[in-house]
């Protein structure tokens, strides 16, 4: 006699195609492992100016521990690649580090990422994904209105690199709209990795890759391609009364995160630790392998007795150019992924052999010596990726979102709403209005609050304060696109399993129920 056996997995993407790719993992037996990776190889062919193989990732996995939430162990994953060795700020073509381009282009860490996941604990073999994307590259995908935004508002690059002109452009003019565009080369790639993905480090894909970033006149290597590895490291925790909350390390903002929770209490005190945060990041925020990084600083939102860099530098917009995946599943097993190519279409490149598009993350470094973020041969410049964890006496969240900078106030504004009443509708609170703060990742050339409308608590704050107010009429994609699934336990201590996925972008958030025998 068999047995069936039921699988349940809550999974929240940006993309309806994500979603699909993940009921299909989890139909294959898969776990919220499988079916996040399923989405983040998706989202990689369907949404090529937010995230491709040529980014980053940074993610949390939660594994369910034999002795109940409190054994639980959560892992961080930090796939954030490292400048060409070669780079040094004398080898720049001019005195400010460039916004696109060729030296922008740190090694892309996304496939590392996905091994290490996989590696945590997913049921199916990583070739799946791979070859469910490849299938999706191979028949082509449809413009989506954001695509056609973001292709409109990069056109000058697009149509000046000869790998995004002949991917979007061939006759010279941008598709519309519910136009279709199928990417061969980037079908061959992820073919080649569902054979042997460790060749996009140390084999074929890394050759490619190397040669069409020296032939644009970068300074990679295959060593620098065969020296990056994803470090999977425990995740950083604070507790918060009753919850404890995880976060990645640096080079990622997961500390700046836990600060501002810590310090939050209603919307004049989330205010004010926003506005401290984004002074602590300019000092202290950078890669602790290769210069010092004062996490208990970062933590404690302090900056008072530090000189901090000599000067400030003018880090790019992200522009929320990134993804997040949510996926949890009635083992307790959670993951929240977050992959990027920073600023939209990254470094306005795209290698033609392989179909990758390649990020600008490198944009992201300063020049100025006394900078946690320095340019230096082998260093990460500060990431804007910041997943979260919350496991809480009634079960776990795990969120995250795009947002660039603002991934941190961002999320300090959701997570604590969900967690004060688990009963309400999280789709109902993801749809509230938000505010952020920042400079230019928002479009001003000073500290700015940027609100959506019916927040005037918060307006009134920051105006007591002296600080610009850029109201805006509607729900902006500039408060993030928000991703989460919970995992939780009912009083009566039955499992019940939720996702929900931001009305600002165009995805979905589903419970995913399939038997097998």
């Amino acid at each position: 006699m068999s047995t069936t056996i039921g699988s349940k997995v809550a999974l929240a993407a940006p993309h309806r195609a994500a979603v699909d790719a993940g009921r299909h993992a989890v139909s294959a037996g898969g776990n919220a492992l499988d079916a996040a990776l399923a989405a983040a190889t998706a989202l990689t062919v369907v949404y090529p100016h937010q995230c491709a193989l040529g980014g980053d990732l940074v993610a949390l996995v939660r594994l369910p521990g034999p002795d109940g939430p409190g054994s639980a162990a959560v892992h961080a994953v930090v796939s954030a690649g490292a400048a060409p060795a070669a780079l040094t700020p004398t080898g720049l073509p001019g005195p400010a580090m460039p916004r696109q381009g060729p030296h922008t282009v740190t090694v892309p860490g996304v496939v590392a990422g996905w091994q290490a996941l996989a590696s945590l604990g997913a049921r199916l073999p990583l070739s799946d994904p791979l070859r469910y994307a490849q299938g999706l590259a191979e028949r082509g995908s449809t413009v989506t209105a954001g695509l056609r935004r973001a292709l409109g508002s990069r056109a000058e690059a697009v149509l000046a690199d000869p790998g995004l002109r002949a991917l979007f452009a061939p006759d010279g003019d941008l598709p519309a709209t519910g136009a279709r565009f199928t990417q061969p080369a980037l079908a061959r790639t992820l073919a080649h990795l569902a054979d042997d993905p460790a060749s996009f480090y140390h084999g074929e894909i890394a050759d490619r890759l190397v040669a069409g970033l020296r032939a644009a006149g970068g300074l990679h290597t295959a060593a620098d391609f065969a020296a990056h590895h994803a470090e999977v490291v425990p995740a950083l925790a604070t507790r918060l009364g009753p919850d404890t909350w995880w976060a990645a390390p640096p080079p990622t903002a997961g500390p700046l995160l836990l600060g501002v929770a810590a310090a939050a209490g209603g919307d004049t005190a989330l205010l004010d630790a926003c506005l401290r945060a984004v002074q602590v990041r300019l000092r202290h925020l950078g890669d602790p392998r290769t210069a010092p990084v004062n996490i208990p600083a970062i933590l404690a939102l302090d900056s008072r007795d530090d000189p901090g860099p000599a000067t400030p530098w003018s880090e790019p917009p992200a522009h929320g150019d990134t993804v997040a995946v949510s996926a949890s599943d009635d083992s307790g097993l959670s993951v929240v992924l977050i992959q990027s190519v920073f600023q939209t279409f990254g470094a306005g490149l795209l290698e033609p052999r392989t179909g990758i598009v390649l990020h600008n993350r490198g944009a992201a470094f300063s020049l100025d010596p006394a900078s946690p973020a320095r340019l230096t041969p082998g260093s990460r410049p500060p990431h804007t990726l910041c997943p979260l964890i919350v496991d809480s006496p009634t079960g776990v969240l795990a969120i995250g979102c795009q947002g660039g900078r603002a991934q941190p106030w961002i999320l300090a504004q959701v997570a604590p709403v969900l967690l004060a009443d688990p009963e309400q509708d999280p789709a109902d609170v993801l749809a509230r209005p938000r505010w952020v703060v920042g400079d230019v990742d928002l479009g001003h050339d000073r500290t700015t609050l940027v609100a959506e409308p019916g927040l005037g608590a918060v307006l009134a704050a920051a105006r007591s304060r002296d600080l610009p107010v850029d109201e805006r009429a509607g729900p902006e994609d500039i408060a993030g696109h928000v991703q989460l699934t919970r995992h939780r336990v009912a009083p009566d201590g039955t499992t019940r399993l939720d996702a929900a996925s931001d009305p600002r972008a165009d995805g979905a958030g589903e419970l995913i129920e399939e038997g097998r025998r």
